[in-house]
């Protein structure tokens, strides 16, 4: 089954439960290849939802070696999700996706053959195979090593597993969500809620002999909340996700969640136009790190710098930032939405301190751009779906804490711009330029954070932003997203609050 899914749209809570309950039954009716995985708790060796035979593997990874190539990988997955969504306190609408398939790929040199199926047959794995093959076609067939179960390190723990988790669940923490963000403040018109979960198996077999299995649970959860006075509106958002168990509400509650997306949507009410120049800007700590993530990380994945483009290609070893920028790329954070066991190739996640005091120490590889640089491989080969090819993607990344107070660094600082929070942007990785589209901002007058702001936009270069940060504070936290490369991938931003000396703000206000 590649993919099926069920939709309701408008239905009454009843009907929806009902629906959700039929909906349950797919998932028994999948084929006998796909079997549910019951836990992943702490301690005990997963048992993917995937269950596969090591001998066909073997035979599939041989032929696509067939006609010669480096290296040869089976990737299978199998993905259960259930998404439903709130707007104007109606259930707008609930999927129930199953999704599974397999992708062989072979490196041969330089170049890379990949086919995927969503059918777990023999058949179509050699199929696969053979036309993943097609890249070290005519070249001396290499003899691969057999598969065994090899031993990775986990970070993900479970208590509710997602998949005993009752549809009333869902609906009541929705429901919470919906009715805090209302409550907050009668200007609060609006709010929509976006609730998500995902577990998805994996199976990885490789010419190198490694054999692995696992299972990674996934919630996320939006609430968006639109204000209006009569003159002003102003749409605000918060997210929750974590690799976890349902016991993520219970870390976290949703009526948190729901209240600080009405605390914004309230504040910035009042906001005037920006004013536009080169001033100095502020940074609250937390998803604020989306900035170093676009226009820091991005440059340092490596596959564009095997293509010797970027604007860190050739600079390992070099100062590139100041002495109080460190850098960090961590798939190994307990839960973390950008948390990983293994990369999609089977490399084991690991803590990359990518630029430490402003030195760069490294970029994020994958298997392809470690053997082309000719460095190691640091779990960083990440794929969306098993449709897709791996390739260099940050994890959880951020800037490490510093030691400097956050109310020192905002009395500090005369004149200039606070950014509480970003709504995303980009980054040309191949020079470095960015821009952000500030969503809560405000003016830094004496300083003290005073009038909010309406559409200022952060523009500037990677290399400037990094020379220029003057101060990082002790208060490191984070925020998740959803990080797009051609394909998407989750992913966490985090940073203490930081200052940047003189960047290029655009507003509509001179």
């Amino acid at each position: 089954m590649g993919g099926d899914t069920y939709k309701v749209r408008d239905i009454p809570r009843r009907k929806f439960l009902e629906l959700g309950i039929k909906g349950s039954l797919i998932t028994a009716a999948t084929p006998a290849i796909i079997t549910q995985l019951l836990s992943c708790n702490q301690g005990i060796p997963p048992t993917s939802g995937i269950h596969t035979d090591k001998a066909l593997l073997d035979k599939v990874i041989a032929r696509a070696l067939a006609s010669g190539g480096d290296f040869a990988e089976v990737y299978i997955e199998n993905r259960i999700s259930r998404q439903i969504v709130m707007e104007e306190s109606k259930f707008r609408s609930g999927l129930y996706g199953i999704s599974q398939g397999a992708g062989v790929r072979v490196i041969s040199g330089f170049k890379t053959g990949y086919a995927y199926t969503d059918e777990i047959t023999p058949e179509k794995l050699y199929r696969a195979a053979e036309v993943a093959s097609y890249v070290a076609r005519n070249g001396t067939p290499t003899a691969p090593v057999n598969i065994s179960p090899a031993q990775r390190e986990s970070f993900v723990t479970v208590k509710q597993p997602l998949g005993e988790v009752l549809d009333e669940k869902r609906i009541e923490v929705i429901e919470r969500a919906n009715q805090a963000a209302l409550d907050y403040d009668p200007r609060i018109r609006m709010a929509m809620v976006d609730y998500y979960d995902e577990v998805r198996s994996r199976v990885i077999a490789n010419s190198e002999g490694v054999y692995l299995q696992d299972e990674l649970p996934l919630l996320f959860f939006i609430v968006q909340a639109m204000s209006d006075n009569g003159s002003a509106r102003h749409m605000a958002r918060e997210r929750l996700s974590m690799h976890s168990g349902f016991e993520m509400f219970g870390e976290v509650t949703p009526e948190e969640v729901a209240r600080r997306a009405a605390r914004e949507a309230i504040d910035m009410l009042a906001a005037e136009a920006a004013p536009a120049g080169i001033m100095d800007v502020v940074m609250e700590n937390g998803w604020g790190g989306v900035l170093i993530h676009e226009a820091v990380g991005h440059p340092l994945e490596a596959d564009n710098i095997a293509k010797n483009i970027g604007a860190f290609t050739g600079k390992v070893g070099m100062k590139v930032a100041t002495d109080k920028f460190t850098m960090v790329d961590d798939g190994t954070l307990p839960n973390f939405r950008g948390t990983i066991n293994f990369d999609d190739e089977g490399t084991q996640a690991r803590r990359n301190v990518l630029i430490e005091n402003g030195v760069l120490l490294g970029y994020m590889t994958d298997i392809l751009s470690a053997k082309q640089l000719g460095m190691e491989r640091t779990g960083n080969g990440r794929r969306e779906s098993f449709r897709n090819i791996p390739i260099p993607r940050m994890t959880n990344t951020f800037i490490e804490a510093g030691t400097d107070k956050p109310a020192d660094i905002l009395a500090s600082t005369k004149k200039g711009l606070y950014v509480q929070s970003l709504s995303g942007g980009s980054v040309n990785s191949v020079t470095g330029m960015f821009n952000f589209t500030c969503r809560e901002a405000y003016l830094i007058e004496n300083g003290r954070k005073t009038t909010p702001v309406k559409g200022a936009t952060l523009i500037g270069s990677c290399m400037d932003v990094i020379r220029n940060i003057d101060a990082v504070g002790d208060d490191l936290d984070f925020g998740p997203g959803i990080c797009g490369k051609g394909q998407s991938a989750e992913v966490t931003a985090g940073q203490p609050t930081v200052r940047i000396r003189g960047i290029n703000v655009g507003g509509s206000r001179a």
